[in-house]
């Protein structure tokens, strides 16, 4: 019965990170052609056991440009797309992805997040210094630069101030609902 590694998956614009999760294969054999097929086999376990995968991917990846890192605990793979965009799935085709197949979210990025060419680290910011910008460049305590006076702002009492008023306030209480002495 052939077998299948745990696989996570996350991407970039230009590359797709696949993290084979096998610890202490065997003769790990990795494959990866330009048309996106990844194949992978090895043997693992005490009763060396045969792992085997096969993946379409969605798109063409670059193989000269790709690297493989073979481990003791898993196989990790940084797999560069030939034409840089964001795939809308991982596999090729209509298929459900196996059950073996799970998003890495230690990896991911979203596509709005991603920092690659023209996000956010390209982003010019005119030569601004930042340096003030944890104590506001010297403004205030309340940072607007005077005193600010709320008018629905209460006066914080300690806790035994406030127990103090409010034994007065039940004594005050307990003497109004007595009945008044007749003269």
């Amino acid at each position: 019965m052939i077998r299948h590694p745990e696989v996570k998956w996350a991407e970039r614009e230009d590359k797709v990170f696949l993290t084979v999760l096998l610890p202490d294969a065997k003769n790990p054999k990795v494959s990866l052609d330009t048309e996106g097929t990844f194949t992978f086999s090895a043997t693992a376990g005490a009763d060396n056991n045969l792992y085997e995968l096969k993946l379409d991917l969605f798109d063409k990846v670059d193989v000269e440009e790709s690297k493989i890192n073979i481990g003791v605990r898993n196989i990790f793979c940084v797999l560069e797309k030939v034409e840089p965009k964001w795939w809308t799935k991982l596999f090729r085709g209509d298929e459900k992805t196996p059950h073996y197949v799970k998003v890495d979210w230690d990896k991911w990025v979203d596509e709005d997040d991603d920092t690659g060419a023209g996000g956010p680290a390209d982003l010019d910011l005119g030569g601004m210094d930042f340096s003030k910008f944890g104590d506001m460049g010297g403004l205030g305590d309340d940072a607007t630069g005077g005193e600010f006076e709320d008018s629905d702002d209460e006066e914080v009492k300690e806790p035994e101030e406030k127990a103090d008023e409010d034994a007065k306030q039940e004594a005050s209480e307990d003497k109004e609902s007595l009945p008044k002495a007749q003269v």
